[in-house]
């Protein structure tokens, strides 16, 4: 067999894509099927229960919990306002008084007879869930989701961190073989999604979320500026959950790597317009790639030039996602029909490619994505 299939990053002007878009609990979906959303349409509403506060009364005033319920003051879905007198005891001769306070608002979900405790449901949280996407609603499935189809230009990406995010594609000003540094940021970032360059530096990554970057995407990052810019050791198995202000999209891997030619030409000619972008990346099954999405606003001009078919042959050039020549791009050298035993202990059908470096790597077939060139 001298050809196989294997998924490539999708780098397009033009595509059909549907996202689903889903409330962690039940609740109100606003839209219907038919209509016209964009991508900060609010399109699923909902409230998540309130954190449960369980007084632990008898423990704290030093009493038994029968005289708690002596003393209570409350009643089962009663409403108690912070600082409220949840419980009176008073002592020897009633002389000495002593009460509980509830240190927090909310309604009383149970009183314990057996314990003396209170438990204090706060009050719900209202979310909301936004399109993401401009396009139309295909899709709802009623207190649940809803199913959004655009036609878009996307870019996808190797590895990112950092959630959803929109805003305005701006180029930076230096070639796609210079790494990042503070002096190409803007002074102006506010709301942007920054793009080019490769293997940023710490301190250019912290001063473009300082200054109001929602984005930024580049060839290639460094593990040390990783772990500077989310202060912890990042595991590469699932992201996109991050508490960063700024999303960080990688498109060509670890190390130092160059924004591909297709993809920065397809970025300069979206410059200025409006993105949604995704850091979520998930590189096991049900691999999740970080995304860059802009809306063709209802029409469309053809596909991008450079479309492959995701056929592997020799002389294919592919990306390596698996360890230990992760982000690594090499050349198809040969393609073994028969299955070949990994080091796992599993047979597979695997392929040979030759490396930046000169090796010969013999990695399963499963582990690489296709490259368009350029």
């Amino acid at each position: 067999m001298s050809a196989g299939f294997t998924p490539g990053l999708v780098v397009s002007k033009n595509v059909t894509l549907r996202r689903v878009r889903e409330l962690p609990v039940k609740g109100e979906i606003p839209v219907k099927v038919g209509d016209r959303v964009s991508a900060s349409t609010t399109v699923g509403e909902a409230f998540l229960p309130g954190d449960l506060q369980i007084l632990r009364i008898p423990e704290r005033m030093g009493i038994e919990p029968s005289e708690v319920q002596k003393g209570i003051k409350v009643s089962r879905e009663s409403i108690v306002r912070e600082g409220e007198v949840v419980c009176e005891h008073r002592g020897l001769f009633g002389l000495f008084r002593t009460t509980f306070e509830s240190p927090c608002a909310g309604s009383v979900e149970f009183l314990s007879a057996q314990t003396g405790h209170v438990g204090i449901r706060m009050a719900s949280k209202p979310i909301t869930i936004s399109a993401y996407i401009d396009g139309e609603v295909v899709g709802v499935e009623p207190s649940k989701s809803v199913t959004i189809e655009s036609n878009a230009a996307l870019i996808q990406g190797i590895f990112g961190v950092g959630g959803e995010r929109r805003g305005i594609l701006t180029p930076l000003s230096l070639r796609g073989d210079e790494i990042v540094t503070t002096a190409h940021i803007p002074e102006d970032c506010k709301e942007k999604i920054l793009f080019g360059g490769m293997k940023p530096e710490l301190e250019a990554l912290t001063l473009a979320a300082e200054r109001g970057a929602v984005g930024l995407i580049t060839g290639s990052i460094d593990d040390r500026a990783l772990h500077g810019y989310l202060g912890y050791d990042l595991g590469i198995a699932l992201t996109g959950d991050e508490d960063v202000s700024m999303t960080v999209i990688v498109t060509e891997g670890f190390g130092a790597m160059t924004l591909s030619t297709r993809t920065l030409a397809l970025l300069n000619e979206l410059s200025g317009r409006e993105a949604s972008i995704n850091g979520a990346t998930q590189v096991r099954a049900g691999a999740e790639r970080p995304e860059i999405i802009v809306s063709n606003e209802g029409g469309t001009d053809g596909a991008s030039k450079g479309e492959f078919d995701g056929t592997l042959r020799v002389g294919s050039k592919v990306r390596i996602i698996r360890v230990p020549y992760f982000g690594q791009s090499a050349y198809i050298t040969e393609l073994p029909s028969a299955l070949t035993k990994i080091q796992t202990g599993a047979t597979a059908r695997v392929l040979r490619a030759k490396l930046a470096s000169g090796e010969i790597a013999t990695v399963p077939r499963a582990n690489v994505e296709i490259l368009a060139e350029g």
